[in-house]
């Protein structure tokens, strides 16, 4: 085990060449000054979401904030755009994983958003090489040769990089500020910010990022607090670095305008993160409308389409990108009436957001990049983004993005089946490190596992039916958990025993666990 002090900083995690290189004692204080001056406030942040989350659960409404009257009524713009964020019509995401990162950054994308997050099983191992990985990749030194003797290198045109850190909610274990474990986002953040902010400069670009999982304007001043004391510290320009916020929790969405002011010296867009929206709304009205089967949520069902629309006109009345949500198909290499039909959704689903007015829209796979890159071509043109496209026609009430109803919507067999096939899979896989999972010709990640197991939870608890009349019980949950294990080689195969261990105690237990990487994070090395 690596055993590194610096200042009031100590590291626990095994130490490898890559640990030397990343948490060098410069790099370490750098972190441990972020996490000493902005710990306690993203503790009360968090203790903010506990007591809004009981305030819902006790008949409370989300609103739109009724704060300084001029954020929404003077003609204010986020900071200029960098040239090389100018477009991002196809934004290719992936974990910092080597092999990975050097098919996304040469995939033909606009961008690659390297992950920390969702994507990526946090083990200390991935973390560490990750920064180290992403140090290579700024450098253009970024090379891979497979166990089979295939070398992977960089190509001439990259995409743009951005790097999401984890979100507020998630520690750090390994490194410890005064015996606590630290931030993971400023962790993530500030390691990379120390190591590459000043590379990236000369190269032409900046310090790009994605901010995950926020619920409020005041989460994302704290994350603009600490994009100005990083700056500072390093001698970078208070300015140079860029964010795009995720939208994709239900509060966020009625405070989109005012999250882009807090952080309008340094934003670059927002982006319809459709999964963890889903999951938000369960997660924040547990007890409200059941939802049916994950399938028929699409983004045409209505409070999906206003959460959307919402987010292009506040974008583009702002000056920012509105970013699409994701493609997660993955394509068939043996079965080409696979590939027609999904590639036949994708189209239809990217086709919508241009009509929408999204300047641009995520994929997982490198196979889908030329698909989307078509459509965005075809309806913009030679302009790399459409924010000249106002959408003053849009006028999204709070009952519009409150109103869950999905009509002719059902919860079946299929519908339980898959959940808990997806969730105990993609378990299985993030406790062996993996973080991005190929299910069934889709790339699963936590935020996709994140809304199988709330909806087999809220299913339950709620006394649900599905559409042949039967009860959604814990015994028929426990029934079909018992059937998929089987199918998948039983629970002594890999590590499905404590994947099932881990979805037993989310969809149990009556108290509905807020994010499943918390309780899954003990189970990692």
């Amino acid at each position: 085990m690596a055993n590194i002090h610096t200042a009031n900083i100590r590291v626990t995690g095994p130490g490898s060449p890559a640990t030397e290189r990343v948490l060098t004692p410069a790099a370490l204080d750098f972190v441990g000054e972020l996490a000493s001056r902005f710990g306690a406030t993203r503790e009360e942040l968090l203790q903010r979401r506990t007591a809004r989350l009981a305030e819902l659960t006790a008949g409370a409404s989300l609103d739109f904030p009724r704060l300084d009257r001029s954020i929404r009524e003077t003609a204010w713009q986020v900071a200029p755009t960098p040239a090389d964020l100018q477009e991002r019509k196809v934004e290719i995401t992936g974990p910092v994983e080597r092999k990975m990162m050097i098919n996304a950054l040469n995939s033909g994308a606009s961008t690659f958003m390297a992950d920390f997050e969702d994507s990526l099983s946090p083990t200390w191992t991935n973390v560490v090489e990750g920064q180290a990985n992403l140090m290579d990749a700024v450098r253009r030194e970024l090379a891979f040769t497979s166990p089979e003797g295939k070398q992977y290198r960089l190509d001439d045109r990259l995409a743009t990089l951005l790097v999401r850190p984890r979100g507020w909610h998630l520690l750090e274990r390994h490194v410890l500020l005064e015996g606590r474990p630290v931030s993971a986002s400023l962790f993530d953040f500030g390691l990379y910010f120390f190591h590459n902010a000043d590379e990236l400069l000369k190269r032409g670009t900046g310090p790009y990022f994605y901010l995950p999982k926020l619920e409020s304007h005041t989460e994302a001043a704290l994350w603009n607090q600490a994009f100005v004391a990083a700056q500072e510290a390093l001698s970078i320009p208070v300015g140079t670095i860029r964010a795009t916020v995720l939208v994709e929790t239900i509060p966020a969405a009625f405070e989109m305008e005012e999250i882009l002011w807090e952080l309008r010296d340094h934003a670059a867009g927002l982006n319809a993160g459709r999964w963890d929206y889903i999951f938000s709304i369960i997660r924040k009205f547990p007890r409200g409308q059941v939802l049916p089967d994950r399938s028929q949520l699409t983004m045409t069902v209505p409070f999906m389409q206003a959460y959307t629309d919402l987010l292009v006109a506040t974008c583009h009345r702002r000056g920012a990108h509105a970013i699409g949500g994701m493609a997660a198909f993955i394509p068939s290499r043996r079965d080409e009436e696979v590939n027609r039909t999904a590639l036949a959704k994708v189209r239809e689903d990217k086709d919508r957001e241009t009509g929408q007015g999204f300047d641009g829209t995520w994929v997982a796979h490198p196979d889908l990049v030329p698909v989307a890159k078509e459509i965005f071509d075809r309806h913009l043109g030679d302009r790399p983004n459409q924010k000249e496209i106002l959408r003053e026609d849009v006028e999204v009430t709070k009952s519009q993005l409150l109103d869950f109803r999905v009509d002719g919507g059902k919860i079946t067999e299929n519908g339980v089946r898959a959940n808990v096939g997806i969730a105990l899979q993609y378990l299985d896989a993030w406790l062996q490190g993996q973080g991005a999972v190929g299910i069934h010709n889709l790339m699963e990640d936590t935020a996709t596992a994140e809304i199988s197991r709330v909806q087999l939870w809220q299913w339950i608890w709620n006394d649900a039916r599905l559409d042949d009349g039967r009860q959604v019980t814990a015994d028929l949950y426990r029934q079909i958990r018992d059937q998929e294990l089987a199918a998948l080689g039983g629970p002594g195969r890999g590590r499905l025993y404590d994947a099932a261990e881990i979805l037993d105690r989310l969809v149990l237990n009556e108290k509905l666990e807020p994010f499943l990487t918390i309780p899954a994070y003990q189970y990692l090395d």
